[in-house]
């Protein structure tokens, strides 16, 4: 992997991370498209969603620093940092599951090409589509049982094309969860998987060996794609946090639908 190839994946990373349109599922057709796999070099891999890790932390550090404030305080009674970060906890459990048991399984999913990452793309234009129209009654908090139902949804996002924002925020959306809440709670409930993910690859590529793990790409390449996925996601991030706030997830639902259609159509 060349520089120029790494800053192109280093940006789809980061842009497709946060954008309701799928980050695996783009990684999959740039590599069927240009011969471009980030995914089978360990380092880049844990690089670039570092860098995502990163970006998260940047635009959302105020929110961060309100739940660690919060977080240490005990006045008798659960505060409402604690019980938001119980939240996250909770909505970890099924892609901790995943992740553990069903990781290898998962990968052989991603090789599967290019008919199921559009059906999966269909699936989440679907979600965004309906999450648009449906109108259920407005709650005032996430509860701990809508955050395991966004969890699973999480969960299944594992799937190429099935887009994890999109997933959980639709989700979140369908069981009455105000807009402005969801993307916030979306893009904090991913770090601890995306963090936990990275180990299990560091793991891996010390099972491996460092020549494998390290295979085709330098220290520049590497350092330019972090950089690219880091910029990129911030953009995202800030980005998909106004969309969702406005209710324009529609647009990326038709575009889920369209890719995904010619996806099915050229496989």
């Amino acid at each position: 992997m060349n520089t120029i190839e790494a800053i192109l994946m280093g940006i789809l990373q980061g842009l497709t991370e946060y954008l309701p349109v799928s980050s695996s599922g783009h990684l999959t057709i740039a590599a069927n498209l240009f011969g471009i796999d980030g995914e089978q070099n360990l380092t880049f891999t844990v690089a670039v969603h570092v860098a995502t890790v990163l970006s998260t932390l940047v635009i959302l550090w105020k929110e961060i620093v309100w739940i660690l404030k919060g977080l240490f305080k005990w006045d008798g009674a659960m505060n409402a940092e604690q019980r938001y970060v119980l939240a996250i906890v909770v909505s970890m459990i099924p892609v901790g599951i995943v992740g553990v048991f069903f990781k290898d399984y998962v990968e052989e999913i991603f090789g599967a090409g290019l008919m199921v990452v559009g059906c999966c793309l269909l699936l989440t234009a679907l979600l965004l589509i309906f999450s648009y129209y449906a109108r259920p009654r407005q709650k005032e908090n996430i509860s701990l049982a809508d955050a395991f139902v966004i969890g699973l949804a999480q969960a299944a996002a594992v799937m190429p094309g099935l887009s994890r924002s999109g997933s959980t925020i639709a989700t979140g959306l369908l069981l009455g969860n105000k807009k402005e809440q969801l993307a916030q709670f979306s893009f904090l409930m991913v770090i601890p998987p995306i963090l936990g993910e990275a180990l299990l690859d560091i793991l891996k590529a010390m099972s491996q060996g460092s020549e494998t793990a390290t295979a085709g790409i330098g220290t520049w390449p590497l350092l330019a794609g972090f950089l690219a996925a880091f910029l990129s996601g911030c953009l995202a991030c800030k980005w998909m946090i106004g969309i969702v706030r406005r209710g324009k997830l529609i647009y990326f639902g038709i575009y889920c639908a369209v890719v995904g259609l010619l996806l099915i159509f050229l496989a």
